[in-house]
């Protein structure tokens, strides 16, 4: 590592929560990926004589209502909201970013109008617009997925839109134009690479958001759909039972708080390396 990223970790690094969370994300998408050989068991296997089992040896987070290893279904589940974050994140922030720049540099009416749509969204509260669509389409990850990014890119194109209005008048755009370089070469070679830094911030915040969304949706019965394990569903299952099968509500919370935790952590973790105030 040498130069600017050297730099930018140096500063990530000596924020011990920021490289904490990012521990815990790791060890998330390692306990995801190699799910299948972690644990022994099935996270849809039925087993009527091991019925809401408390935490044991044997099960770690108990047993379900229909038998079913909760540790199984909560680290399978995982696989689940980690999809749907970078999925989702990764089409607001498609969508924000072209977004962002045409209204940015581009200006006048075309500003004008983009803005405008942007306001338009923003006027919708998003969970509600989210749970309208959904009750019209047969719930789905993919659904799900998608109408998240679609209803989240707002935050990002205002965001792409100043720095590109701040970045527009450089110097190093001027060359560009003196020597030639059309509209999109500027665009999306000169000044895109330039306007990252806070679409890295905005969709590391928005993975969090979009898991806890997600987890919301599943809650709710509107989501991932039984028997493919998502946290949301798992506390679903739990409330009626929470009582006294606590754990059915307790590891599935305590991984959604940890790992929506953990990402804020890291997204300001990394809007405070990137910050030049801070720099030393």
């Amino acid at each position: 590592m040498n130069g600017p990223f050297r730099e930018f970790w140096e500063r990530f690094s000596a924020n011990r929560f920021a490289l904490a969370g990012l521990w815990v994300i790791a060890l998330l998408f390692l306990l995801s990926f190699a799910a299948s050989f972690i644990t022994p068991y099935d996270p849809d296997a039925i087993d009527a004589w091991h019925v809401l089992l408390p935490p044991s040896a044997a099960h770690w987070f108990g047993t379900d209502e229909l038998g079913r290893d909760v540790l199984t279904r909560v680290i399978f589940g995982a696989r689940v909201s980690l999809k749907v974050g970078f999925v989702a994140v990764g089409i607001a922030v498609a969508v924000g970013t072209v977004v962002g720049l045409f209204a940015g540099f581009y200006g006048g009416w075309v500003d004008s109008v983009l803005m405008r749509i942007v306001d338009i969204m923003l006027c919708f509260p998003t969970f509600f617009l989210i749970l309208a669509v959904i009750a019209m389409l047969e719930p789905s990850i993919w659904y799900i997925m998608v109408i998240i990014g679609l209803t989240g890119w707002m935050g990002v194109a205002r965001l792409v839109r100043a720095e590109v209005l701040s970045l527009k008048s450089r110097d190093f755009v001027s060359a560009a134009r003196v020597l030639g370089a059309s509209d999109r070469r500027i665009i999306f070679r000169h000044i895109l690479p330039n306007a990252l830094s806070p679409v890295l911030v905005s969709a590391t915040l928005g993975v969090a958001g979009a898991i806890l969304t997600e987890s919301a949706l599943s809650f709710l019965g509107i989501g991932v759909q039984p028997p493919t394990p998502s946290w949301g569903n798992i506390l679903t299952s739990g409330k009626d039972y929470i009582e006294f099968a606590w754990w059915l509500s307790l590891f599935p919370g305590v991984a959604i708080l940890v790992t929506v935790l953990s990402y804020n952590l890291v997204g300001e973790g990394i809007r405070d390396a990137l910050d030049p105030r801070r720099q030393r």
